[in-house]
């Protein structure tokens, strides 16, 4: 499996995107949706799957494409190709406010792991697969389910993180304790299973769930401090309900406030 070269960089601080320059003949491929912008010479193709297995006749692409809806990804991704002489640039952004993390797969063996939404993109040759969860209790009540995505392949891949990113390099043995949807990924050899919070007040009243996230090195994890679930949740408390009225978040005058802000949904 050899990949495409391609150089990069990512801009910005809190709502970053990502730069990838390609040389003739080289490719990316990404999700639907991901794509910012691009030089003129770069064509667009859909495929199926993630166009690693494009050699193996019509039976490869469908088993590629099938393992994406396992992840509950489309059955398609897009390939952006500089059909022209002399290096082109395009960029890719992350879907909500966080960190663009780049990804070199020949210092991590080969494979890394990631939760099922996190995959920007990556260079042609990098193969996008599913990851199966060996352990019941991971799967029950990891928050990831049973699958997770692999990225396999000796080229750059890019995922995408909410919030601010930890980076975590974990000794043998050494155990990280992590609430389940804050995991971006991690390398092949961290061991990720699921513990129970304990202890009656802890389980009825701490508002941070059942089960810890535990991850055992050696190996190196990527944390993000914002999940777009909690984030989505934040903003859908906050949101005025139908037939009711917002919070006044904010102000302690509350709808008063609104009024006089010119704010008048009540």
């Amino acid at each position: 499996m050899n990949a495409h070269e391609i150089d990069y960089q990512i801009f910005g601080e809190e709502m970053q995107y990502v730069e990838l320059e390609l040389d003739p003949q080289e490719a990316v491929i990404a999700e639907a949706g991901n794509f910012m912008m691009m030089d003129s010479g770069i064509r667009m193709d859909t495929i199926f799957g993630d166009g690693s297995k494009q050699n193996e006749g019509f039976l490869g692409k469908v088993l590629g494409a099938g393992k994406r809806l396992l992840t509950g990804e489309s059955l398609f991704m897009t390939i952006f190709s500089n059909e022209v002489q002399g290096k082109k640039k395009i960029s890719f952004a992350s879907p909500y406010p966080g960190k663009v993390i780049p990804i070199d797969l020949t210092r991590f063996n080969g494979k890394f792991i990631c939760q099922k939404d996190a995959f920007l993109c990556a260079a042609k040759g990098v193969s996008i697969g599913i990851e199966f969860s060996k352990k019941l209790g991971r799967g029950f009540f990891g928050g990831e389910g049973f699958i997770m995505q692999k990225v396999e392949g000796d080229g750059m891949a890019f995922v995408h993180a909410g919030g601010t990113m930890a980076k975590k390099e974990l000794q043998p043995g050494e155990k990280l304790k992590v609430d389940t949807g804050c995991i971006i990924g991690f390398t092949q050899t961290v061991d990720y299973d699921i513990e129970f919070v304990g202890g009656i007040r802890n389980t009825l009243f701490g508002g941070e769930g059942l089960f810890f996230a535990t991850l055992t090195g050696p190996g190196t994890v990527y944390i993000q401090s914002l999940p777009f679930s909690r984030l989505a949740s934040r903003i859908h408390q906050a949101a005025p309900q139908q037939g009711g009225k917002d919070k006044g978040e904010g102000s302690i005058l509350g709808g008063i406030g609104d009024v006089l802000s010119g704010d008048n949904r009540f």
